[in-house]
């Protein structure tokens, strides 16, 4: 078979290539296997673009969604919506319906009977505490559990007593008869089936007993026909179980697990357990606030689906583990943006302009670009009138030459408008500036001073007739630290200034501003109204990104 053209190739991807052009597969089958028990985070974004993408680039090639589905005390079936959301949103599609591991208990139990009746696991009564003290460490063997050699018959008993719910939680559980003195901890009998009375979101109250993952994971594999069974290094260890599993039981397929190194990065946690911590302490407001590494939360903070696809392809797939900078994701998220975010004016700190000279009557319905470099995004109307608001940053009494904004008694151009000159300003009772009154130049709409006067500044502003007043959240990172994982409290490495929040005024234009597409507030940031909380009646944007990297 011909070797597929696929870039960026990694070790991987060579991998399978061998493996088509030696005849050991003739098409390829992966799946994408999320536990439903949180959201999906950045680093499963970097698994599900490396499992579906090389569906996608390889001729009959398919990717299954299966949820490992099984531990009913953690999962629900909201993660199950918002994982399928969150995979469709990358832009990836699964081969045939969604998946459960839930869907092959029967099966799965079928093959612990025939591990039971071949004499290779048995049902164990120690408790947690003995079960720990008779694995061993990892610089002494274990020893034999005293119900290690009870009889074929008894075993399968027993076990069919642990199904018909016979027996109370935690008193007895199905091991796999490997090697208590393996130096592999993952080897010395590990447990296959515990008693568990919970509800489960697929199968009800059918079952009694679940099986575990590493037990569960290779099985599912099998069944799907995975040809290649990809997860990240912390399940190196596991690897010598899912082939032990695979191959003491009558199934003919045998995938291939290989591992790759997760992604780690900087100012981010990625361990499901502590995100929901964050969200239990009330740090965050839930698992799709913008400022956590959730799919789904930097989808609410406009993160283009483009933008993680590009960033997962750019850090590549390998065995080594390192730390990525977050500089890299956002620069891929502003190069996404810079190129395909329509261009809007806000002011998000305004103070009033008045423009003595113009008619109080007047307004004026000006046309300004959508983008600056792309004709295609077409044009947008920008109304004008004698009241406007502009940045507070934007006016000061006196500047130095660095200043370029508007200065008393200097000129600026106000964008896509005309240009005007700073006369007179008022302020409040605490020395606050209200209000600058300006003059403005009717010749200079689309060019320049008739005479020949250089301006040099640009500020935006909006109409104060026609704005939409709105709130803006300005996020930043969540963490202080590069490794927040690795600090005793998370407490002491928050960002106390990840989220401030600002009120001000938007063109008309984004009064039915689209939820989670980005816009260039120019000279602000990117932002996008939020997918929540934002309303025609109440407008709320969240800041995507800064227009520079600024940490």
């Amino acid at each position: 078979m011909t070797q597929v053209d696929t870039s960026p190739s990694n070790f991987i991807r060579n991998i399978i290539d061998d493996d088509l052009n030696t005849g050991k597969h003739q098409s390829i089958q992966t799946r994408f296997p999320p536990e439903p028990n949180g959201y999906l985070h950045i680093g499963h974004a970097k698994s599900i673009c490396l499992n579906f993408g090389i569906a996608e680039d390889y001729p009959n090639a398919a990717c299954n969604l299966r949820f490992d589905d099984t531990n009913p005390l953690k999962e629900d079936v909201d993660y199950v919506h918002a994982i399928e959301k969150d995979v469709s949103w990358l832009g990836f599609k699964w081969q045939g319906e969604v998946r459960y591991s839930s869907n092959y208990f029967e099966q799965l139990y079928s093959y612990a009977v025939e591990l039971i009746e071949t004499g290779k696991a048995y049902v164990c009564e120690l408790n947690a505490e003995q079960t720990r003290e008779y694995r061993g460490s990892l610089t002494s063997a274990g020893k034999d559990s005293p119900f290690r050699d009870r009889s074929v018959e008894e075993n399968l008993d027993l076990f069919a007593r642990m199904r018909a719910g016979e027996f109370a939680e935690g008193s007895m559980m199905l091991r796999a008869k490997i090697d208590m003195a393996s130096p592999n901890m993952k080897m010395r009998d590990p447990v296959i089936y515990r008693i568990r009375f919970a509800h489960h979101h697929q199968t009800a109250d059918k079952w009694c007993i679940y099986p575990m993952y590493d037990f569960t994971h290779c099985i599912s594999d099998a069944i799907e026909g995975i040809t290649h069974s990809l997860c990240t290094l912390e399940f190196e260890d596991h690897r010598p179980l899912y082939d032990w599993v695979l191959a003491n039981i009558s199934i003919a397929a045998k995938p291939r697990q290989i591992e790759f190194s997760r992604l780690n990065l900087q100012y981010t946690l990625t361990s499901k357990r502590k995100l929901a911590a964050l969200i239990e302490e009330n740090i965050v407001t839930g698992w799709d606030d913008p400022r956590m590494p959730t799919i789904s939360g930097m989808r609410r903070r406009g993160y283009p689906a483009a933008s993680l696809r590009e960033f997962s392809k750019r850090i590549g797939v390998t065995k080594q583990e390192n730390t990525v900078e977050l500089a890299s994701l956002e620069a891929c998220v502003r190069e996404d943006l810079e190129a395909n975010g329509p261009r809007a004016m806000a002011v998000l700190d305004p103070i009033k302009v008045i423009i003595t000279n113009y008619d109080e009557a007047k307004s004026e319905q000006l046309v300004a670009p959508c983008h600056p470099k792309d004709e295609s995004m077409g044009t947008r109307i920008v109304p004008f009138s004698r009241e406007l608001y502009i940045d507070r940053a934007d006016f000061k009494e006196v500047g130095n030459k660095q200043y370029k904004r508007l200065k008393l008694n200097k000129e600026v151009r106000l964008r896509n408008a005309y240009v005007i000159r700073a006369d007179d300003f008022k302020t409040d009772a605490e020395g606050n500036i209200t209000e600058v009154h300006c003059t403005y130049d009717a010749g200079t709409l689309g060019k320049n001073p008739e005479d020949g006067r250089k301006v040099k500044g640009v500020i935006h502003w909006v109409d104060a007739k026609t704005n939409k007043p709105a709130e803006f959240r300005i996020y930043d990172r969540l963490f202080l630290v590069d490794n927040p994982a690795a600090e005793e409290s998370i407490d002491s490495a928050l960002n106390a200034q990840s989220l401030t929040v600002q009120k001000g005024f938007v063109e008309v234009s984004l009064a039915d501003a689209v939820a989670e597409k980005a816009y260039q507030f120019e000279r602000e940031g990117y932002f996008c109204a939020d997918n929540t909380d934002s309303t025609a009646e109440h407008l709320v944007f969240n800041r995507t990104v800064a227009l520079r990297a600024t940490f």
